[in-house]
């Protein structure tokens, strides 16, 4: 059985480089999507993810396992998107589709899909930030209402409503199409 996050990380702290390169190796892909659907451009959305991780390093001494690790690393995410948006005062989310469209056999079918995606690309881009943040938390990186409240600093109530209204959102402009 493999190791939970909070003793990987709590055995990082103790010294063992492994158990971050485990850490690593599990949440990677995950914070990265994340990140490249936070911000406009791979190259920004690169920079962040390692500094993300270059603060979880440095932050690995005041590491405590008070709540999952997952929402202690989003937290920090979470507060440097936070920081890179009033830096660059950006608002928007650009989803690059063509990264999106899954390979499709039927030109049709692979037609279908990119308008589809550009859709939600488009809704996804149009919601309010906290509620982007708050579906993507939860969609990219598996992150509960409690979660997600703990990471961004807000109640549980107030990141259900965020996911309730995004998805809402989400769900009618692709029903639009």
């Amino acid at each position: 059985m493999e190791a939970p996050d909070e003793e990987l990380m709590l055995a990082y702290q103790a010294g063992d480089a492994g158990a971050f390169e485990t850490l690593y190796a599990r949440h990677r892909a995950r914070l990265y999507r994340f990140m490249l659907r936070a911000v406009k451009s791979r190259q920004i959305a690169e920079e962040l993810f390692q500094d993300i991780w270059l603060r979880a390093i440095e932050a690995r001494r005041r590491y405590a396992p008070t709540a999952r690790f997952t929402t202690w690393l989003y937290t920090i995410a979470h507060n440097r998107l936070v920081d890179h948006w009033r830096k660059r005062a950006l608002t928007l989310v650009e989803v690059e589709v063509d990264d999106l469209v899954a390979d499709a056999n039927d030109p049709a079918d692979h037609a279908q899909s990119r308008e589809t995606l550009t859709r939600f690309a488009a809704a996804l881009a149009a919601l309010p930030a906290l509620q982007r943040e708050a579906f993507l938390l939860h969609e990219e990186s598996g992150l509960s209402a409690a979660d997600i409240a703990a990471a961004t600093g807000t109640n549980v109530e107030a990141a259900k409503s965020r996911l309730r209204y995004a998805t809402a959102k989400l769900k009618e402009a692709l029903n639009d199409g």
